[in-house]
């Protein structure tokens, strides 16, 4: 029975698995664009281009209820598809659904092109001219290879400014800001006497003349950026000029072959895992949070492992064996079962108002009133989990002391080992691997919690990495993007549902990847120790 209970687990957790792999990375295939007729019962009819992401049988009954002009008459079902249109400036909406029984003469142009833009999603029609400061230097055939070109020569363009912004601007910014609170401070401390305030104006002076000199370079940058644009037509016979800058690829996906498709897919996996998001975090990548759930985990187990090893190691090893013992062990188990919101009102409440506001008003009081430590960011948000897991890892390596034989321990002793020499180089060793064991299960839970981080740190998008090369190098005191969160965000916050939930899906098997990676990492190091501290058990 309990080998058919696994295997039944087993069965369910991989199908599980692979639907959510299934949905979750179609979404990266180029499908083909069909263009097809669409002719609604009574009215006139009407070209249509796009994707189609979905289809379903419909009763009829539903339609007609519906609005649509749908002959009850005709039989029980109807076929529905939900076509990605793109246009969304033309259309109003990136998808739309038809009857597909009212579309008729399907086609799939070779010539047609799917644009793919930073803002207002996919652009779908035919490639009329290529333009150089408003004037046209490529029409026809030779219209798409300089397209290519083009595009290619945008994207060192926007390589250079998102350096230039991020990068060095940013450093600047960071350096400026950090001058303006030196200044406040010795304000506050009476020490801004003439010699301080010339110190401090050349400081300035230098840092104005460096952003002076980017932001000239930044500007020619983004001139360069715009220079260029194209005219597409849609299949309806609307024109619309396009400025490359806003384009990220272009592609003709009916014209593809099986070997370019497979080249697009593994570029657009690419782009999933390593760029930013944009399009309301329902395009590009979630590079941030996955870099945010990452830190954020190891941040927590460098917290919580030492303070839940000393604890188990007091109350098995040295705390004496009573009533009041029994209780504590009996509150440390309770406290797995809290519910984890509590947790996170419990951070939110003393650690960025009570401990993070005492920090600002000891060390930062030329920061008010603007907050450093005092609001939400990675530090409490850690903090927190740490505080989550924390019964997790004491029951683990308490566990695991408790499986030490105790003859071990008496041989110790009778050496001459003291008994903190036997603590270290005899039952710490042997409880390793339940350390581990307790830092794995405390790993899984963290990694996937959403409700308290919402509360202490997290947010929707974070403009920038919290380590970076601007001193203190690491920013504890920074808000961070975060997988669990991020599925929770595009799943039910997105404006645009449609073209949000393949990314849950694909996020969400993204998320189990990381955690089943950080917990992978943990069982060999587990393992590797189990081994090594296998012969002190004979």
């Amino acid at each position: 029975m309990n080998a058919g209970a696994v295997a039944i687990a087993v069965i369910m957790t991989l199908g599980l698995l692979a639907v959510i792999a299934v949905r979750g990375l179609e979404h990266f295939w180029p499908d083909d664009v069909i263009v097809a007729d669409y002719q609604v019962p009574g009215s006139q009819p009407r070209v249509m281009a796009g994707e189609v992401v979905q289809a379903e049988e419909v009763p009829r009954a539903r339609l007609a209820a519906s609005g649509l002009p749908v002959d009850v008459e005709g039989g029980e079902f109807m076929t529905r598809e939900l076509l990605k249109v793109g246009n969304r400036e033309v259309y109003g909406a990136d998808f739309s659904w038809v009857v597909g029984e009212w579309l008729s003469n399907p086609r799939k142009p070779a010539d047609l092109v799917a644009l793919e833009r930073r803002e207002w999603g996919n652009f779908y029609g035919e490639l009329l001219n290529v333009k150089e400061s408003g004037q046209p230097v490529a029409e026809g055939d030779a219209a798409w290879p300089e397209l290519q070109k083009r595009i290619d020569r945008i994207d060192d363009l926007h390589a250079g400014i998102a350096k230039l912004e991020k990068v060095d601007i940013g450093r600047i910014n960071h350096g400026l800001e950090r001058l303006r609170l030196k200044a406040r401070k010795l304000e506050l401390d009476d020490k801004l006497d003439a010699a301080a305030q010339a110190e401090l104006d050349a400081e300035r002076a230098q840092w104005d003349a460096e952003y002076k000199a980017l932001e000239s370079e930044l500007v020619a940058l983004y001139t360069g950026f715009n220079r260029d644009s194209i005219t597409m037509r849609t299949m309806d016979g609307q024109e619309k000029e396009i400025s490359l800058g806003k384009i990220v690829r272009a592609y003709r996906p009916n014209a593809m072959s099986t070997l370019d498709k497979l080249g697009f897919y593994s570029a657009k996996v690419w782009e999933f895992v390593s760029d930013e998001p944009r399009e309301a975090n329902t395009e590009g990548g979630i590079f941030p949070a996955i870099f945010g759930t990452v830190l954020m985990t190891i941040i927590m187990a460098v917290i919580v492992t030492p303070f839940g090893v000393i604890a188990a190691v007091y109350l098995r090893e040295y705390a004496k064996q009573g009533v009041l013992t029994r209780i504590i062990r009996i509150a440390v188990n309770n406290l797995a079962g809290v519910p984890s919101i509590v947790y996170g009102v419990f951070g939110l409440g003393f650690f960025v108002y009570v401990l993070g506001g005492s920090l600002d008003r000891i060390f930062y009081p030329e920061a008010a009133p603007a907050p450093v430590f005092g609001t939400p960011g990675l530090m409490w948000a850690s903090l927190t989990l740490a505080i989550l897991t924390l019964p997790v890892v004491i029951v683990a390596t308490e566990e695991g002391l408790a499986r030490i034989p105790r003859i071990l321990r008496e041989g110790s002793l009778a050496l001459g080992a003291t008994k903190s020499e036997t603590l270290w180089k005899v039952v710490l060793p042997m409880a390793s691997p339940a350390m581990m064991t307790g830092l794995i299960l405390a790993v899984a839970r963290a990694a996937g919690e959403v409700a308290p981080l919402m509360l202490v740190g997290v947010v929707k998008l974070a403009p920038s990495l919290p380590l970076n090369g601007n001193y203190p190098y690491l920013h504890l005191d920074q808000k961070i993007m975060h997988l669990g969160f991020h599925i929770y965000d595009v799943g039910f916050q997105s404006p645009n549902v449609e073209a949000a939930r393949p990314l849950v899906y694909a996020t969400a098997l993204l998320l189990v990847l990381v955690i089943a990676t950080l917990n992978l990492s943990a069982v060999v190091l587990r393992n590797h120790l189990r081994e090594k501290y296998k012969a002190l058990d004979h």
